[in-house]
């Protein structure tokens, strides 16, 4: 069975992240894989994007995008899953889609201005993470109707902290373009190395982009291996390849 997690930020709009629990892959992508970029079986990828969409909406038109770790938002437009636009955020004020961002340790991020019918979703990898991947999506939004202010966020499974060691190189980049960025950062265990938060760094981002109601769920993908794929524990197994969950919100109707 498929149970969406659920945000109370964004309820009662549809919407949901889900894991790895209710799909038909399997050996390396048991589970739910829905990613069209993994060496899992095509036909078992198409069966686990259509539960994942019965789950969440059914008869919905699924969109998703060809991710790139940018800082790129567009508008959702229904086209051929070969034809993805190039880009890590996408919003609506379509009520018969449903858009989805697909990780596997990055940050998925749901939006809604419930009010304008408008509703957005961003996957922030580190690099979309400090573009302003959140930025871009949250002016597209803008753009069909939405208003800042009234957008709330919800922020989904994602690597944590104490499983997410960085070097100092990384440790850099970020401070660098932020002194206040050092707050997201813990001593690792090995010297030279960091504790990364990307889940808080994306809620600040949030916040100071304006959102007033930020929710952070506070799952970690790398340490809960029976519910969500993870592709730093994949590397750090030697695996060949790893399955991608997805994040899915739309509008009612």
């Amino acid at each position: 069975m498929i149970q969406p997690i659920r945000a109370t930020a964004l309820a009662p709009l549809p919407h949901g992240f889900l894991g790895r629990e209710g799909g038909v892959s399997t050996g390396i992508h048991a589970g739910l894989n829905v990613g069209l970029g993994s060496d899992d079986d095509r036909d078992a990828i198409a069966e686990n994007r259509r539960r994942a969409v019965a789950a969440v909406k059914p008869g919905a038109t699924l969109v998703t995008l060809h991710q790139v770790h940018s800082a790129i938002a567009v508008v959702a437009t229904p086209g051929a899953d070969d034809a993805r636009p190039h880009a890590d955020a996408l919003a609506t004020d379509r009520p018969d889609l449903l858009i989805g961002i697909l990780t596997a340790d990055c940050v998925p991020v749901l939006l809604a201005d419930a009010e304008a019918g408008v509703v957005g979703a961003a996957h922030a990898g580190w690099k979309g993470a400090i573009g302003g991947v959140t930025d871009a999506v949250i002016a597209t939004m803008e753009g069909l109707g939405a208003r800042r202010e009234r957008i709330a966020a919800a922020i989904g499974p994602c690597i944590a902290r104490p499983s997410y060691e960085v070097d100092d190189g990384f440790f850099r980049r970020f401070a660098e373009d932020d002194p206040a960025n050092e707050r997201f950062f813990a001593d690792g265990v090995r010297p030279g190395r960091h504790q990364f938060d990307i889940e808080a760094y994306v809620a600040a981002r949030l916040a100071g982009a304006g959102i007033g109601r930020v929710e952070a769920l506070g799952l970690d993908t790398y340490a809960n291996e029976s519910r969500f794929f993870s592709f730093r524990r994949a590397t750090h197994r030697s695996e060949s390849g790893y399955g991608r969950q997805i994040a899915l919100i739309g509008l009612p109707g």
